[in-house]
């Protein structure tokens, strides 16, 4: 049978049975466990798997062929320095919740997300969330970042989880599309998800039966289905999300507004820190490409800590 990951706890994952809807738990046939990715994940949310029924009654079975993956979301592990961890797969779009209070959501983590994104031909749209707690001059500078964004290429909404504002836009956004919801801790996603499906516990309470047998459970990513054919992955908090097998020559290329720029450079080897005739300095300089996101791709290219 052929199915799609929806919950990974642990050693067990729960698959949604294609056709029926029918959910099983499963788990990984071993060989999978070892074929040379450093991945602290063999398997993500998203993932399309063929799996056999071992056991009816229960409904486990063992997962024994992964499908290819479309594109997905990756970060370095957090146990694991030499390892990396696969967010959520087979994505439609992702939602990237930012708040500038309560926590404040550094450019440095939004340019990091936007770059992995980016590299998999992942479409971001920034949620502002929390909105209901700017005064106007922190309104301002939101609707400053939000236009800033915008021009690179970006969309983004204002919301307020607690007074409706913008869920209704998000809404329409989630419409026949599988979408990874991600963030700091902190900025509201679980409040966000509740607004944008009341029954949640109703949708949830299926796959909650298979996730509490007994089996120590750490949720990495949970994909929810807010009506058939319209999918939201929920994923815990990330506090800091390194960048996965980027050389430095090839990072511009994950910024839109440099790579347009990319063949203006005097050397085809540019990396836009002091070259002489370098295009993206000189649009740095003239205000075209904005200064934060210049900064994010400096701190990037040093490897330094993605909070700042």
């Amino acid at each position: 049978m052929t199915g799609t990951i929806v919950k990974s706890t642990g050693s067990w994952y729960i698959v949604r049975e294609a056709g029926t809807r029918k959910l099983h738990r499963c788990r990984l046939r071993g060989k999978f466990k070892n074929q040379g990715l450093k991945v602290s994940n063999p398997l993500a949310v998203g993932d399309q798997v063929d799996f056999t029924v071992e056991e009816q009654t229960e409904g486990a079975g063992v997962i024994h062929h992964i499908e290819p993956r479309r594109n997905y979301i990756i970060r370095r592990s957090v146990h694991k320095s030499e390892h990396s961890h696969i967010v959520a797969a087979n994505l439609d779009q992702a939602l990237l919740v930012v708040t500038l209070v309560s926590p404040a959501t550094s450019f440095g983590f939004i340019d990091r997300f936007l770059v992995t994104a980016e590299a998999y031909h992942i479409p971001v749209t920034l949620i502002f969330n929390k909105t209901d707690l700017y005064d106007e001059e922190l309104a301002h500078y939101q609707e400053q970042i939000l236009n800033m964004y915008k021009r690179t290429g970006y969309p983004g909404l204002r919301c307020s989880a607690h007074t409706g504002e913008g869920v209704a836009e998000i809404k329409a956004l989630l419409e026949g599309k599988v979408t990874l919801l991600s963030g700091h801790s902190g900025v509201g996603k679980s409040t966000l998800i509740n607004a944008l499906v009341p029954d949640l516990d109703l949708k949830t309470a299926e796959i909650s039966q298979f996730s509490d047998k007994g089996v120590h459970t750490t949720t990495f990513a949970e994909m929810l289905e807010v009506r058939p054919g319209t999918y939201l992955i929920d994923t815990p908090g990330i506090k800091e999300l390194g960048l996965v097998d980027m050389k430095p020559g090839e990072l511009a290329h994950y910024f839109p507004e440099m790579r347009a720029l990319l063949n203006q450079c005097r050397y085809h080897n540019c990396q836009h820190v002091h070259e002489p005739g370098c295009a993206v300095r000189e649009a740095v300089e003239k205000g075209r490409i904005a200064l934060p996101r210049y900064d994010s791709y400096l701190s990037m290219l040093a490897g330094e800590d993605n909070r700042r």
